[in-house]
């Protein structure tokens, strides 16, 4: 399985983010999800391509998305490139401020905003739905010390499923994780992650993290879109 983990990553060298993640968030989500048999690949805006060439896009089995100051900067082109490598199969993820990455507003057709408070509460994650895939193994509460706060309303889809709710101490509650199906391809939005707390580091966020890269995977990914063709009767 080849994975690739993409960061904006402007603005991460100061001194917060840097105590969070002192070898980068990227590189402590590739450490996350890695394995014997998942090959990843992390890479940044800053790249050529934006990190994303198309030689790199077609051989992506799954690609986990993390954005927050710079949504705008991502090429239109790019943008399309990645929605049709999810319709024909690619599983897609996306962290955090993410929700406000173009691919993420292309994939669900509606404006994604939500309210926020930047607060470094402490955030109770509640699974809601312990035998889907990605729950499996994670406790009924993951407790997070400090996190930024989100709330609903969410403007998303209904989701197909919801298997996160997450409690703030402010009193705030969320949708913090749910899953989708944007033709043959699998979406997961998955809300903890501030980029000045270390949340990837947690062992139940890691968990996460690698169980939804498996279930987002789909050995079957077309070549080409889905078409609309024109048939013959089965009968006459």
């Amino acid at each position: 399985m080849n994975v690739t983990v993409w960061n904006e990553f402007k603005g991460q060298d100061n001194g917060a983010v840097k105590a969070a993640y002192p070898k980068t968030m990227h590189e402590a989500i590739k450490q996350a999800v890695e394995g014997k048999d998942v090959s990843v690949t992390a890479v940044t805006m800053e790249m050529p391509h934006q990190g994303l060439s198309d030689e790199l896009l077609e051989k992506t089995d799954v690609l986990i998305w993390w954005g927050h100051c710079h949504h705008g900067d991502v090429s239109d082109e790019l943008v399309e490139k990645i929605k049709s490598r999810v319709l024909r199969g690619m599983g897609i993820i996306f962290l955090h401020s993410a929700h406000m990455s173009k691919p993420f507003i292309a994939l669900m057709g509606t404006t994604c905003t939500l309210g926020w408070r930047e607060a470094a509460e402490r955030e109770r994650l509640w699974t809601v739905s312990p035998a889907h895939p990605i729950a499996n193994g994670v406790p009924v509460c993951t407790v997070l010390e400090h996190e930024e706060t989100y709330s609903e309303p969410f403007d998303i889809p209904e989701p197909d499923e919801t298997v996160f709710i997450g409690w703030f101490k402010g009193g705030n509650v969320f949708r913090s994780g749910v899953t989708y199906r944007r033709g043959l391809g699998k979406v997961f939005y998955f809300q903890p992650g501030h980029e000045t707390h270390p949340t990837y580091r947690d062992e139940n966020v890691k968990k996460i993290l690698r169980n939804a890269v498996r279930w987002a995977y789909n050995p079957d990914i077309r070549k080409t879109p889905l078409d609309c063709p024109m048939l013959e009767a089965d009968e006459k």
